[in-house]
């Protein structure tokens, strides 16, 4: 039995999309903290409720469980309980979405620390393992949809800042294809940490530019400051995390987010996507009307 977790968020709702197209013959569990918000399941797939916070669901979500793809979002309350759960329900090896910043020394923002916790719980749990550390996702460009829609324009922090996005597409069928790994090819996955990137490093105007040719039409870039961008996230995020992402702009900034690195591809056999073809296959978010 594989038990998906997080299969509401990014990567898990990808991660369901392929276990869908695939036919293993492993049984699927899908667990979320509501089960109706959940979408393309596997057929055979069973859903269940499940709270991180509640040991009771946990329990009963993890019986029978051998595997489990760990999506979960990082927290004060961390994945402590849910490993122990793990733990005493037998779980063999646990994949975890984690996050590039981890192995930077020089990150130090709440959400790092966070992450890095979780990972130690992992590693200290007497469990198999293996992380995906991911760089930014090519996905988070859709905050700035509604800003094109309305008046073709693109606000963000440190716009000429280089990263190595990532397509989340591309983060979740490696996740799967390291799971069918350790079902069929034994347990060369286990202990290892990977770092997942796109093929190129690119900045927010980079990025805008690239949305205004596929559009056809002209996008500006607006510069937000510090202060600014902080408001603006504070919109959506609590103070506390708002001021963490204002602390990885700041870092990036410095060049610490643009290293492209080969392991994605070798994984999975293939190159991984760039932005274009993230965008292109994403138009409709950004189009007015």
């Amino acid at each position: 039995m594989l038990l998906v977790t997080g299969a509401t968020g990014t990567v898990g709702r990808e991660v369901l999309c392929r276990l869908s197209e695939l036919s293993w013959g492993v049984p699927v569990r899908v667990m979320a903290r509501e089960p109706g918000r959940v979408t393309g399941v596997p057929v055979s797939a069973e859903i269940v409720r499940g709270d991180f916070t509640d040991a009771r669901s946990l329990a009963g979500a993890l019986r029978g469980v051998r595997r489990v793809l760990l999506l979960s979002v990082p927290s004060a309350a961390g994945d402590a309980v849910f490993l122990r759960e793990a733990g005493a329900a037998g779980v063999r090896h646990v994949v975890k979405l984690s996050a590039a910043a981890v192995a930077d020394e020089g990150a130090d923002d709440l959400i790092t620390r966070w992450q890095r916790r979780n990972e130690q719980l992992l590693v200290d749990s007497g469990l198999a393992w293996t992380l995906l550390r991911p760089r930014a996702f090519m996905s988070n460009t859709l905050s700035w949809a509604r800003s094109i829609r309305t008046d073709n324009t693109v606000r963000a922090l440190y716009g000429t800042s280089l990263n190595a996005c990532v397509d989340p597409r591309d983060v979740a069928e490696v996740a799967v294809r390291v799971l069918g790994d350790v079902e069929h090819e034994g347990a060369e996955h286990e202990g290892r940490a990977y770092l997942l990137t796109g093929p190129e490093a690119l900045s927010a105007v980079g990025q805008t530019r690239q949305l205004a040719r596929l559009l056809g039409r002209r996008l500006q870039f607006e510069e937000l400051d510090a202060g600014q961008a902080r408001t603006a996230l504070t919109a959506r995020y609590s103070a506390e995390i708002a001021g963490a992402l204002v602390e990885s702009a700041e870092r990036g900034r410095a060049g610490s987010k643009s290293e492209v690195d080969g392991t994605a591809p070798a994984l999975l056999g293939r190159p991984v996507q760039e932005f274009r073809a993230w965008a292109a296959d994403h138009l409709g978010a950004f189009r007015s009307g």
